[in-house]
């Protein structure tokens, strides 16, 4: 299991790295100009070497490893530790260059480091992935049914630390989830189905905490309704059919529907459609990691982050089975991200 852990991280930050490969990709909205570039340059991502300079992290894989590190002090579920996350997060914000940072992160950031607090105002702005691709972690740290209060605690607080609205942190509590269940071994096909049953739970914590609970209540409902809709067109929302997938399911295909699930046109860059083109690509790809890739990553769409969320969950189902070492033997930070996966799991132990 602990092999899986590390698998999670690493493969988190092998995800964001392919994705983003230093700007050229995750701002490329053609996943076929990618696909031909990926076959003419590398001849398929079994050939990458995934290496600086030409292949750093972005600032997901700086700020997931800023919530893990921040989890790995061992502090229980309390305001001490959504402090210690705060900390981390200010200190990832000073390694941004050429990382390609997201404005909404960055500015509530420096709100916080000024304000020497956890809470942000409420932004029904608030809704890119930025809090959804950094939460993986989470699901390392909690990852039994008994621990799901601390889980969507902890999610619900760093997340909304930047994206104070619920379909910002509302990713971030799906990405922390999702891995908690792939790490208790839950059916894949489930998941969704699960996430639904979730929310109610969610929106309680958030009443209980009693801040901003008007503003979320008004903006609740977005989220929800996306996944629902989601899950009918997989035909998973009983959480046990298997997916259903177009007969045609090419790059352009699923470039048009990453797009139609999306809040503006761009698939992956909301909390809402991030962790579900991951999930998508999840579902298709099984123990595949070439196609989990193809679908995951290389897309038209914000493919770093979905390849950062996508890509740990896959690595804590299937660990680095299948994956070529090139892909990780030199990725940036390496030993910052399995020394994360070690430590989480010795915390759980």
């Amino acid at each position: 299991m602990q092999d899986k852990y590390i698998a999670a991280m690493l493969l988190s930050g092998v995800g964001d790295a392919l994705g983003f490969y230093g700007g050229t990709w995750e701002f490329d909205y053609s996943g076929v100009n990618i696909h031909v570039q990926l076959k003419s340059k590398f001849n398929g991502v079994k050939n990458i070497k995934v290496a600086l300079p030409k292949w750093p992290v972005s600032d997901d894989t700086v700020l997931h490893l800023a919530t893990a590190e921040a989890l790995m002090s061992g502090k229980a579920c309390s305001e001490d530790l959504f402090l210690e996350i705060v900390n981390h997060y200010v200190r990832g914000a000073s390694d941004m260059n050429g990382r390609s940072s997201g404005f909404t992160t960055m500015s509530n950031i420096q709100s916080l480091a000024s304000s020497k607090g956890y809470v942000v105002p409420f932004n029904k702005r608030g809704g890119g992935c930025g809090a959804a691709m950094r939460s993986m972690c989470i699901g390392l740290r909690y990852p039994t049914p008994q621990q799901l209060p601390d889980l969507i605690a902890v999610a619900v607080e760093s997340g909304r630390m930047t994206h104070n609205c619920p379909t910002g942190y509302l990713g971030s509590v799906a990405s922390a989830y999702f891995t908690s269940l792939a790490i208790q071994g839950k059916p894949v096909e489930s998941w969704g189905f699960e996430l639904m049953q979730l929310l109610p739970k969610v929106k309680e914590y958030i009443k209980s905490v009693n801040r901003d609970v008007k503003q979320n209540e008004e903006n609740w409902d977005y989220f929800s309704t996306q996944w629902m809709k989601y899950l009918e067109i997989r035909n998973i929302t009983d959480g046990k059919s298997p997916p259903k997938f177009p007969e045609k399911y090419g790059i352009e295909e699923r470039d048009k529907f990453y797009n139609s699930v999306s809040f503006g046109g761009w698939g992956g860059a909301s909390g809402h459609d991030a962790p579900m083109i991951a999930y998508d690509a999840l579902l298709a790809a099984g123990s595949s990691w070439e196609k989990f890739c193809d679908h995951g990553v290389f897309h038209g769409g914000d493919n770093d982050s979905t390849g950062a969320i996508g890509c740990s969950w896959w690595g804590a189902l299937y660990g680095l089975e299948g994956v070529p070492k090139c892909n990780y033997e030199k990725l940036e930070y390496r030993e910052r991200l399995e020394n994360a996966g070690k430590k989480l799991f010795e915390l759980c132990q």
